[in-house]
């Protein structure tokens, strides 16, 4: 039998691809290992884009929900397949449960959450030695205290036969360059630069000549909506909505056609630095330093105030000023400087 281990993966987009890199130390260093990625079902289109992933194993489970018999019945589906590893991602308790009803014999991950006994091999967090999201995951492919060494930049990959279908289906075209605009951001309002600074940027793209798509999950509709109309009063054409009509995979290979992505700290934002994707990075709540975008091509804007960051989903102190006082032409500034750089290909 192949040699086999499970990864429980991250319940958000973005710390799913920040999660490719130990994949890759694990490829590199057991390249005969099969690995099999546990995911919720609003990731697995993404993780079945990883490279060298055998599996994905869709996990039924709602944010927050502990679902032991779900858990069971998952575990009993996966106890089949023999591995002889699992590495927990996520710190929760509840995330470490099916490696163990599955009695998965090695189970690695971080303390958290008294779930110590959960694990076999349970480690203690040192955040100084590995300050990013990324560099902590990697980490757990390690013997414990083993040096990190150099990591790979996360990788997605592109179905360029999905990707003309849904051309096709949504009427897109590609003559002139490709603006993503990426507005939402599932971790609060507190991480979204204002609609209507997303709206004069789209203005001022169109303008030059670019056309703009709105990037969004149905979440997003709102916000990609009124962007829109701010943009229908004033400008033509109108920026393409792409809020919630397409896949998560969909949007990663459109996405792959952009000459420009201008994204919120969010998982669309880690898809577009995954694709190589000129990207203007917009933080305010959040911290670069934490979960940055991990790609030369990449420029972080940030005010940095001194309130920021405080990785609050709503601002604490009322008045917005991280993401309200960062201004348009401050981001058109940082694209002049992305333009004044070499500039990857459109993705095959």
């Amino acid at each position: 039998m192949t040699p086999s281990a499970l990864v429980v993966a991250p319940a958000w987009v973005g710390d799913t691809i920040l999660a490719e890199p130990m994949l890759a130390l694990i490829r590199q260093r057991e390249p005969t290992l099969a690995i099999d990625l546990l995911a919720p079902p609003w990731t697995a289109g993404l993780a079945a884009r990883l490279p060298g992933v055998r599996d994905v194993i869709e996990a039924p489970f709602r944010h927050g929900q502990l679902g032991l018999g779900a858990r069971r019945a998952v575990a009993r589906s996966i106890r089949e397949r023999g591995h002889s590893r699992a590495w927990v991602l996520p710190n929760s308790f509840k995330s470490a449960l099916v490696p163990w009803f599955a009695g998965i014999p090695s189970r690695i991950g971080y303390v958290g959450e008294w779930r110590h006994w959960l694990l076999t091999d349970a480690r203690r967090l040192d955040p100084m030695r590995l300050p990013t999201m990324a560099e902590r995951f990697a980490s757990l492919a390690l013997a414990d205290g083993e040096p990190l060494p150099a990591l790979t930049r996360p990788v997605l990959q592109v179905d360029p036969a999905a990707r003309a279908a849904v051309l096709a289906r949504l009427g897109l075209e590609l003559g002139r360059p490709v603006a993503a605009l990426c507005p939402g951001a599932e971790y609060g309002p507190a991480k979204r630069w204002p609609p209507s600074q997303f709206a004069t940027l789209a203005e001022r793209l169109l303008a030059d000549g670019s056309q703009v798509w709105l990037f969004g999950s149905a979440k997003d509709q709102s916000v990609t909506a009124e962007i829109r109309a701010m943009c229908s009063a004033r400008a033509r054409p109108a920026p393409v909505d792409l809020a919630g009509r397409t896949t998560l995979a969909e949007a990663i290979d459109l996405m792959s056609l952009a000459a420009l992505v201008v994204s919120n700290d969010s998982g669309l934002m880690h898809v577009a630095a995954a694709l190589d994707r000129p990207l203007v990075a917009l933080y305010g709540s959040s911290s670069p330093g934490f979960t940055p975008p991990l790609s030369p091509y990449a420029r972080v804007v940030s005010l940095g105030l001194p309130c920021s960051p405080c990785f609050k989903r709503e601002c604490p102190l009322g008045h917005f000023n991280c993401m309200r006082q960062l201004t348009p032409e401050r981001v058109l500034d940082t694209i002049g400087s992305l333009h004044d750089s070499p500039s990857p290909s459109i993705r095959p």
